[in-house]
């Protein structure tokens, strides 16, 4: 089996597997290659709900610590309570975090991330079209004028270049309406308002200010901004009373990362411990 940049480089001539989907690890015997791989003590991080079962095999297995990733979001900025949006390859999730912790009983998670994003993609470049709501093309065009380039060109790893132009604004669009893709429930938008709704009433001021993304999925340019627009359009009369803030930070991609970086530049090596999940 092979594992890092030799993968990359023979990627073409190799069946690539991913041992990873929706946040949950789903063969294991792969990421323990993976994991042997890093060859150091590490610090995993697990979305906010998964199941114990699921964390306790996870420290069995690797040996490392655990902790969840969108507590470690909030440490870049500084912050110890606010909200965590975290979309990255495989599953979104909106997860409330006050003085620290989080609050696993209002976290909102959404199957819908970066991967599906782009079989969507690759299903519209191949000829095929959503079931669009009536209001689509609106949608677009406000989507349109966040950005000053509406044609992208990108070369494959074979030297063909091909143009994308609707698709790059159509795709993203999952996360907001995922019965695009025949999904049920409510998008990223109705979600964040919901959790942050359901919280005790001293702790929604906050909530609505200090919202932070992080992940590769939430690096889609005007996805922030788009995001608050649709909460201020929501229930006008709840939101009224409160400043919404949602943080639009370049290096939402690593939040994550640095957020574990932060902690041990100031706790050194005593941070593994205090961040250990115990079960």
């Amino acid at each position: 089996m092979d594992i890092g940049d030799e993968v990359s480089e023979l990627r073409s001539m190799l069946e690539v597997n991913y041992p990873m989907g929706n946040g949950i690890v789903r063969n294991w015997d792969d990421m323990k290659h993976l994991w042997d791989y890093t060859n150091c003590k590490m610090l995993l991080t697990k979305p906010p709900i998964n199941p114990t079962k699921y964390t306790e095999k996870i420290i069995e297995i690797s040996g490392g610590y655990v902790t969840i990733q969108t507590v470690l979001t909030l440490y870049v900025p500084s912050l110890l309570t606010g909200v965590a949006v975290d979309s990255g390859d495989g599953v979104t999730h909106i997860c409330p975090v006050y003085e620290g912790f989080s609050l696993p009983h209002l976290t909102r998670r959404l199957d819908i991330a970066g991967r599906d994003i782009i079989r969507s993609v690759l299903l519209l470049l191949q000829g095929y079209v959503f079931n669009h709501p009536p209001d689509f093309e609106t949608q677009e065009q406000k989507l349109a004028l966040e950005t000053k380039v509406l044609v992208e060109s990108y070369t494959l790893p074979d030297g063909h270049i091909f143009e994308v132009g609707g698709e790059r604004f159509e795709a993203p669009e999952i996360l907001f309406q995922p019965h695009l893709i025949n999904v049920e429930g409510a998008g990223v938008a109705e979600l964040l308002f919901n959790t942050i709704q359901a919280a005790d009433m001293d702790t929604r001021s906050e909530s609505y200010k200090y919202t932070v993304f992080s992940g590769g999925s939430a690096m889609y340019p005007g996805l922030p901004s788009r995001l608050e627009q649709e909460l201020k359009t929501g229930d006008v009369e709840k939101l009224s009373k409160f400043e919404i803030c949602l943080g639009d930070t370049p290096r939402r991609k690593h939040m994550v990362l640095l957020g574990g970086a932060v902690l041990y530049q100031e706790k050194g090596a005593r941070v593994l411990e205090k961040l250990a999940v115990t079960v």
